[in-house]
Formats: structure tokens, C-alpha cells, sequence
């Protein structure tokens, strides 16, 4: 799936379909609650003139060929006349991701992103989406700035990220930082079993995970899929495990089930690359440090009633 995410969630489709081509017939009248997918309208509307024109436009884009499938939703009405959000899901290799796009009422027009209301906060979604109840923390419990970082404890980049963070952590005490897993296991073969141990570690000592994760990136090139499991267990031990105690942890589906929800919140918010961070909402992919602290200080200063003159 996450292969599927970072091809389909880096689009962003803001031309026209080829001005030589006639525009297709205007979209039909749309009800204005969604109908779930497979239902006649969805069906309908993926066979309409428009729907087909979406989808030979994003195929022929994006050379999605006949393995890929793609269900394009039936248009709904926006804020803005003229323009219907169409909800297409693309499956591939038994992997489903959704893209949303906005088509002109005249069917011609197509582009991919979100409807921004400047009226509104832009990142209170996606704070929104974020569910912190077990997830490792550092910093207090009710900071009006919140740092969240979803990473790969075998990704080179999260291991740049973390020295980052270990250097900038002393100058933002008022800063929560949250750490969330996002395993990419299709081209790291450890990292699924570091992030279970992470998890165990976490619930037997949550202030022990911060340790346990430097270390693990401290020494990504020395562990290997022959020495993981004993790499682990000696971290296991080391926050009061017993043998036993810490293989029983490992080997628990609630484990995995926390990754996978951690995983999940991160797909539904377009994490597509690992590390991707949040600060208070607002979006930054990479290990850059100057913008990452260009958005602390940019968010302390608002909290404050003292936002960056523009």
C-alpha cells in the first residue's frame, strides 16, 4: 500500500486536458449526499462520458495500465459553482489508495489537491486526525506547539532527523515532540521488528523508547536481518524485560495492531515518505533543519499573540 501512496499522493494535477481535444458534455446533476462506493451512482458514474474522460486522462498521465483499476466516484457539489469533487480509488496488486479531484461542470478541467476556506485554520484536519494516547511523547502533556514525527527506524533520513531533534530538544522545553511509526518494510527488512520492540519497550518504560530509538539509529549500519532479533532483545532487557517476558511482548497482535494504526493515520494523512513531520499540523518531509525550526519558533510566536510580521 505504502508503495501505491507515494506514487499517488505526490500528484498534483493542476493542467487541462488537451485544449485540441472538444470539451466533454457538461456533468449531470448531482445529489448532494455521496452514495457508498459500488452503488449505482458510483457505477454510473464511472460509465458517464466525464468518468470515462477522467479515467483515460489520469491513465494516460500517469501510465496506469491495465493492472491498475480505477473507481471513479460519482461528482458532488463544492462551495465553489462550477466545480464537483470526484473521489477516484485506484487498486493495484490487491493495494487500494484514494485521490481526490475536482472537475469543471463542463467536464474539461481537472485538478488535484484541496479546497482551502481562508476562513478556517488550514492544518486543524489534519491535528484533528491525530490520536496520541499511546504514542511516545516528550514535553508537556498540554503544549501549544506539538512536534510529530512519523519514522522508519531503518530509514537513513529518520536517523538524520533524529540527531536533529536530539540537538534542537534542550531549546524548545515548552515543545511537545511525538514520535509515531511508519515502517516500510517493502525496502527495510528489519524495521517491522524494531518497531515491535519499540512498542514493547514503550509499554514497559514509555521514557525508555527515546533511548531505545536513538539507539537503534545510531546504529542502523551495524544491524543487519541476521542480528536483529538479538539487538532487540538486548534492548528489551536493558528497560527490565526477562527473556520470556520480552518474546511474549514481540510476539502479541496487539503490538502489531498499534503499528498498523500508527501506519494508518499516517496514509490517511498522505504521509508518503518517511520522515515526514508535523508541526502543529503543518507539513514538512525531510530532515531540514532550518525549516524545521523556522516552523517551531513560527508556531511559539503565534501561541504567543505575536505572529512573524510579514
Amino acid at each position: 500500500m505504502k508503495k501505491v501512496c507515494a506514487m499517488l499522493c505526490s500528484l498534483f494535477l493542476s493542467a487541462a486536458a488537451s485544449a485540441q481535444d472538444p470539451p466533454a458534455a457538461p456533468l449531470p446533476s448531482a445529489s448532494p449526499a455521496r452514495k457508498p462506493a459500488g452503488s449505482a451512482g458510483a457505477q454510473s458514474a464511472a460509465a458517464s462520458p466525464v468518468g470515462r474522460r477522467i479515467e483515460g486522462y489520469l491513465r494516460n498521465l500517469f501510465a496506469l495500465g491495465p493492472k491498475f483499476k480505477l473507481r471513479i466516484g460519482e461528482p458532488q457539489p463544492t462551495a465553489i459553482p462550477g466545480l464537483r469533487a470526484v473521489s477516484v480509488d485506484i487498486t493495484v496488486d490487491g493495494q487500494s489508495n484514494t485521490l481526490s479531484l475536482f472537475v469543471s461542470d463542463d467536464g474539461r478541467y481537472i485538478i488535484q489537491g484541496d479546497l482551502a476556506d481562508m476562513q478556517t485554520d488550514p492544518f486543524a484536519k489534519i491535528r484533528a486526525q491525530m490520536d496520541f494516547s499511546s504514542a511516545p511523547s516528550r514535553g508537556p502533556a498540554n503544549a501549544k506547539v506539538v512536534v510529530v514525527e512519523y519514522a522508519d527506524l531503518q530509514c537513513p533520513s529518520c536517523r538524520r532527523l533524529s540527531g536533529i531533534l536530539r540537538g534542537i530538544y534542550p531549546n524548545y522545553p515548552q515543545v511537545r515532540f511525538v514520535f509515531r511509526e511508519f515502517p516500510l518494510p517493502q525496502i527495510h527488512v528489519w524495521t517491522l521488528t524494531a518497531a515491535t520492540a519499540g512498542r514493547c519497550i514503550y509499554h514497559k518504560d514509555p521514557a525508555a523508547f527515546w533511548p531505545y530509538s536513538e539507539y537503534m539509529f545510531d546504529h542502523q549500519d551495524s544491524i543487519s536481518a541476521d542480528n536483529i532479533w538479538e539487538t532487540v532483545v538486548e534492548q528489551g532487557l536493558a528497560v527490565g524485560y526477562d527473556a520470556e517476558s520480552f518474546k511474549a511482548c514481540m510476539a502479541d497482535p496487539a503490538m502489531k495492531t498499534e503499528i498498523d494504526k500508527s501506519t494508518d493515520e499516517g496514509l490517511a494523512l498522505k504521509v508518503a515518505n518517511t520522515p515526514t513531520v508535523f508541526v502543529n499540523g503543518r507539513r514538512l518531509v525531510g530532515d531540514d533543519r532550518e525549516s524545521l525550526v523556522q516552523y517551531i519558533d513560527y508556531e511559539l510566536a503565534r501561541a504567543a499573540g505575536t505572529p512573524a510580521k510579514p
